[in-house]
């Protein structure tokens, strides 16, 4: 039976087959990780080309020190890179499988250049291997969740700024991250009453949905109904309703609201905020589709909205005085037609045209209180009925 010594001297010759390979080996490492990586391909081709093979030539030089129980440098660059992946993004369940990947390489190598009776040295550099990998996963994880923290916090800290207007330009500078041109504002909320543990759960669903969205340039501050949402305001609004679950319990009310610049976030918060508190069911909503609500919630921003529906009247003879006349008769078409001294067939050829240019049907219930609403502003405005 082998003495440890005898086994050790057998394993450190083994071991040592793999110098004259090991930028081959590298090599593989990195075209192994393409194949089997999700994602891998998404990589800057710098750091697949470049960084990677880098740090695995890094990791199997590190392998042959510690079989010749030399010192162990490598969990010092594993946990910068891992800091690294965190911030660019990458996620941690990729990041963990191309160290394997590594891992399964060099033991193929080994295996491949094991002779015969050389079993016992290949058995004793397969456990070092998996000893040396478990240490690896370890540090890398909890550098990776440490960096990952730090970043959130930053994020938090930006996100916190912008909504509340505190120089969110001086909070990027310090934390080195980027503001973007404008955002569009979303306040996530539970239709349910709310808890703690839900709304948190809300928000991660939420951002774990949109993140996608924004190549992860996505903000968030959590608060006790859901949270606020910060995408860049290029994100398509039909793309984030399409990402927002509709059944429930998944189902979020959420507000939108644009900000054109950073400093227009404030103002754009609070109006996602007010959209989503008045909205009555599950998805995502614009100020057009709770616009009475919303302004008669008080908000003193929403009257210039209301009383634009109209705009699209303006330059078409008799439809405004029409629609005023229909509401006056109480939706009767012949009392209307005689307060205009027209056809009743005019008076509803006229409405439908109304409908067409606003979007709002005078006929339905909904449509009587919006149109009702912008006409009492457009005569506050002390315009004609045209």
């Amino acid at each position: 039976m082998p003495q440890p010594d005898a086994a050790r001297d057998g394993a450190i010759r083994l071991a040592a087959r793999l110098e004259p390979r090991v930028n081959q080996l590298a090599r593989a490492i990195v075209e192994r990780q393409r194949a089997e990586v999700p994602g891998f391909d998404l990589l800057p081709g710098e750091m697949r080309d470049v960084e990677i093979a880098a740090t695995a030539r890094h990791a199997i030089r590190g392998f042959l020190r510690h079989v010749q129980g030399l010192p162990d440098t490598d969990i010092v660059v594993f946990r910068e890179r891992a800091a690294q992946r965190a911030e660019e993004g990458l996620p941690l369940v990729q990041l963990l499988r191309g160290y394997h990947v590594g891992a399964e390489v060099l033991l193929d190598a080994l295996s491949e250049l094991a002779r015969p009776g050389e079993e016992g040295a290949l058995q004793s550099l397969t456990r070092m291997q998996l000893r040396a990998l478990r240490a690896t996963v370890e540090n890398v994880t909890e550098a990776y969740l440490a960096g990952l923290a730090d970043q959130q916090g930053a994020a938090r800290e930006l996100a916190r700024a912008l909504i509340r207007g505190d120089e969110p330009e001086e909070v990027a500078a310090r934390y080195g991250l980027s503001l973007e041109s404008g955002y569009l504002v979303l306040s996530v909320r539970t239709p349910e009453p709310p808890t703690p543990v839900a709304a948190r759960r809300l928000l991660r669903r939420a951002l774990a949905r949109l993140a996608p969205l924004a190549e992860g340039r996505v903000l968030s501050l959590p608060d006790e109904c859901g949270g606020c949402v910060l995408l860049p305001s290029r994100t398509a609004l039909d793309a984030v309703a399409g990402r927002i679950s509709s059944r429930p319990p998944a189902a979020p009310i959420v507000g939108a609201a644009t900000a054109g610049s950073p400093r227009e976030v404030p103002a754009a918060a609070e109006r996602a905020r007010r959209i989503a508190a008045v909205a009555d069911k599950p998805g995502l909503h614009r100020l057009q589709d709770v616009l009475l609500e919303y302004h008669l919630s008080g908000a003193a921003d929403s009257a210039p909205e209301l009383g634009a529906l109209l705009e699209p009247l303006d330059g078409q003879p008799g439809l405004t005085a029409t629609l005023a006349a229909f509401l006056d008769c109480d939706f009767d078409r012949r009392r209307t037609a005689q307060a205009l001294d027209v056809h009743p067939n005019t008076v509803d050829n006229r409405l439908a045209r109304v409908t067409e240019l606003t979007g709002v049907d005078p006929h339905t219930a909904r449509g009587v209180q919006l149109l009702g609403a912008a006409l009492t502003l457009h005569r506050i405005a002390g315009r004609e009925y045209r």
